[in-house]
């Protein structure tokens, strides 16, 4: 008799993954699919990353690793946040885990328990509110349309804290939206937080490099703030190194000893090879990042451009990321010989089966009436697949 944990029970599956899959499927059956539902760049790894992790295998860096990261990783990372971020930090509050997923859930199962509330600006993306059930937390989402470009007020904010607040979850550049805070926005959330000196920001920056609009603001640069703000970045989006799973935390040193002492009970230092390749990502040139980022910035300009044309689809211009994230809602109650499309998940199934595209339903991200596009592929495919869109869109009446 099947018996699983009431933990896994209240756990929903990855819908990015799940229509990635999906895509996958269709391909294997032949169908021409293009799949604009996966979060990764399109690039290679770098040549100077790869000559890193073959010179790693040839010096035998073959055996476990520290389970916060080598020191020279952490030394790396460290070098980079004062170089990048005017952030000052020590090795022992870096803790390297298997790629920033991982990091980000270290933090929420270090500090949260049961009954402990976490505020989850949404749009989100999709993993934060599963771990938060994990870590058997309280998501109170706070919701941000696209007329705010998806960016939460510090009135909002304010509003959604009580005494019973751990946390605060915070992405810019944004998955899924694009939407990057800048340093006043920033600033004015700060402002709130320093009244609640017991909460926790997690401040996703993953897409750090990904931004159109100039340097990258990390809330953790404001003093009345910066003592609890545990920074999340890594090497998969910067660096095209999603395969190699390899995230950090910038934490105040007691929330890295709490994730050092998680991490070593179930899964130890990451991959050695693949940290070595990291601290030639993090301490070599860094041409190839805006190589990808002028690539992602041209792409990001063609989709804006071939989605303005669609009848009926509002966007809002994301400012970093590799995401569209349009609102769809109009196209909701139509139908095409004989099937309705009542929600995102039946236009994105739509859209899939009948044009032969991959999106991603807005209801995972807590936007049930937007869907989400990643133009992180050639020109050539971002052409191909709006076309298939706006077509398939037309049959609906």
């Amino acid at each position: 008799m099947e018996q699983l944990s009431a933990r896994l029970a209240g756990l929903s599956p990855s819908e990015t993954l799940a229509m990635s899959q999906k895509s996958n499927e269709l391909k294997a059956q032949g169908i021409d699919v293009i799949n604009l539902s996966v979060g990764e760049p399109d690039f290679n790894t770098p040549a100077h990353i790869k000559a890193a992790a073959k010179k790693a295998i040839d010096d035998n860096y073959s055996f476990y690793s520290p389970v916060p990261g080598y020191p020279d990783l952490r030394k790396a990372i460290v070098e980079k946040l004062k170089r990048e971020n005017n952030l000052d930090y020590t090795a022992d509050q870096i803790v390297v885990s298997n790629g920033a997923k991982q990091s980000v859930c270290n933090v929420l199962l270090s500090i949260v328990g049961p009954g402990d509330e976490v505020i989850v600006p949404a749009p989100y993306w999709v993993s934060y509110v599963e771990m938060v059930k994990l870590a058997e937390g309280v998501n109170v989402i706070v919701t941000a349309g696209i007329d705010q470009d998806f960016k939460i007020t510090p009135a909002q904010l304010e509003a959604a804290i009580t005494p019973k607040t751990k946390a605060l979850i915070l992405c810019s550049p944004s998955n899924p939206t694009g939407s990057v805070y800048s340093k006043d926005e920033l600033k004015g959330l700060a402002d709130v937080l320093a009244k609640y000196p017991n909460v926790i920001v997690l401040a996703d920056e993953i897409y750090e490099h990904i931004n159109y609009v100039g340097r990258h603001e990390s809330i953790a640069q404001f003093e009345a703030v910066k003592d609890r703000v545990v920074v999340v970045n890594g090497v998969s989006k910067a660096y095209a190194m999603t395969g190699w799973r390899i995230g950090f935390i910038a934490a105040p040193l007691w929330i890295a000893k709490a994730c050092n002492k998680l991490q070593g009970q179930y899964t130890s230092g990451p991959n050695s090879i693949a940290q070595k390749a990291s601290v030639a990502a993090f301490a070599g040139d860094q041409s190839c990042v805006e190589d990808m980022r002028r690539a992602f910035l041209r792409r990001r300009d063609l989709i804006v451009k071939l989605c303005r044309e669609i009848p009926g689809v509002k966007l809002n211009i994301p400012q970093g990321a590799f995401y569209l994230f349009p609102k769809v809602d109009s196209y909701y109650g139509k139908s095409v010989d004989g099937r309705k499309i009542n929600n995102a998940a039946d236009l994105s199934m739509y859209l899939l089966e009948s044009g032969h595209v991959a999106t991603v339903g807005g209801a995972a991200f807590g936007a049930p009436d937007c869907i989400r596009l990643s133009y992180a592929t050639s020109d050539e495919n971002i052409i191909e697949a709006v076309g298939r869109i706006r077509e398939a869109l037309a049959k609906l009446s």
